[in-house]
């Protein structure tokens, strides 16, 4: 397994950038899995004050030194800002969720000097994977990619 995968899931802390007030975001399934993993959640949104009843962080900056790494999943335009927010901030562990990933968001990950993860789906390597997960993780296992 990727260094960067086993660095990532070893933190307990993780900053989520994706929830969104209406629930229908994949950034808010990740909040929901990884908190029922045992994970401290913590979820950024510029705007929210809450989200599922959970408290939001306005920024990255607000949480440095609060968290292990962060999970992005928003648009890669956003991907792009939010790495330099996470680099700036001090966090280094970064998981650029499958929709978020683009040239450019490789480009900057290297450029700024963090450990990205892509190209895989944060809830396969959550620790403990369950459900629909842990068949996507055996079959990656089978083939070669985990």
């Amino acid at each position: 397994m990727d260094q960067n995968v086993i660095d990532f899931v070893k933190g307990r802390r993780i900053a989520v950038l994706g929830a969104s007030r209406t629930g229908k975001k994949f950034g808010n399934l990740v909040c929901t899995e990884l908190k029922q993993r045992g994970y401290q959640v913590f979820i950024v949104h510029p705007e929210a004050q809450e989200i599922d009843g959970q408290p939001c962080s306005p920024s990255l900056a607000a949480l440095a030194g609060q968290v292990d790494g962060v999970v992005i999943s928003v648009t890669p335009g956003k991907a792009v800002e939010a790495l330099r927010e996470a680099a700036a901030a001090g966090i280094k562990n970064i998981w650029i969720q499958q929709g978020a990933q683009s040239p450019a968001t490789a480009a900057a990950a290297s450029e700024l000097g963090l450990n990205p993860v892509t190209g895989k789906c944060i809830l396969m390597y959550a620790e403990p994977v369950g459900s629909i997960h842990a068949w996507h993780r055996a079959f990656a296992r089978l083939f070669g990619q985990l």
